[in-house]
């Protein structure tokens, strides 16, 4: 579980490359250019690295939670029965396949994981917890936190 991710040397027109794709990922290259106050060749070529070297690791759409009825926040945390390397393997295998959990974070706390369930209500919430998360393997114990408003996510600044 090792992270051997090196950092990646950023300069200012790389760091301006990502500010702007932060807020408009579908820019086009010829703008994009032109605000950073490059030429398009160098440009394509510094987002080329960037991708290359997986410091942008996609382009994806951002779609409102509401609009699919999924406007319901819940984090959870889970406590382990086991937190062997096996045992952290086997949960991290598992809870990627529950669409419902947007974010799962290992923490160094007094229990092992937070994970950030979306779903449309508290009852299939409830659903989600009771039958999928405390079904996961080698979780002892679950305990909830509603979010009743989101004032700033990674979506929404």
């Amino acid at each position: 579980m090792k992270n051997t991710t090196k950092p990646v040397d950023l300069d200012d027109y790389d760091r301006k490359i990502l500010d702007i794709l932060r807020e408009e990922g579908r820019i086009t290259v010829t703008e994009l250019a032109q605000r950073i106050g490059l030429s398009k060749t160098p440009c394509q070529q510094r987002l080329k690295r960037l991708i290359d070297t997986r410091v942008i690791t996609g382009f994806a759409a951002l779609i409102d939670p509401a609009k699919l009825a999924l406007d319901h926040v819940a984090f959870a945390e889970v406590k382990l029965s086991d937190t062997r390397e096996k045992a952290l393997e086997e949960f991290n295998a598992a809870v990627r396949r529950i669409p419902e959990v947007e974010e799962c974070h290992m923490i160094a706390s007094s229990f092992d994981y937070l994970l950030k369930v979306r779903t449309a209500d508290i009852r299939k919430y409830r659903i989600v917890l009771g039958e999928r998360i405390s079904s996961l393997p080698h979780v002892a114990s679950t305990s909830t936190y509603i979010s009743m408003e989101t004032i700033r996510d990674a979506v929404r600044g």
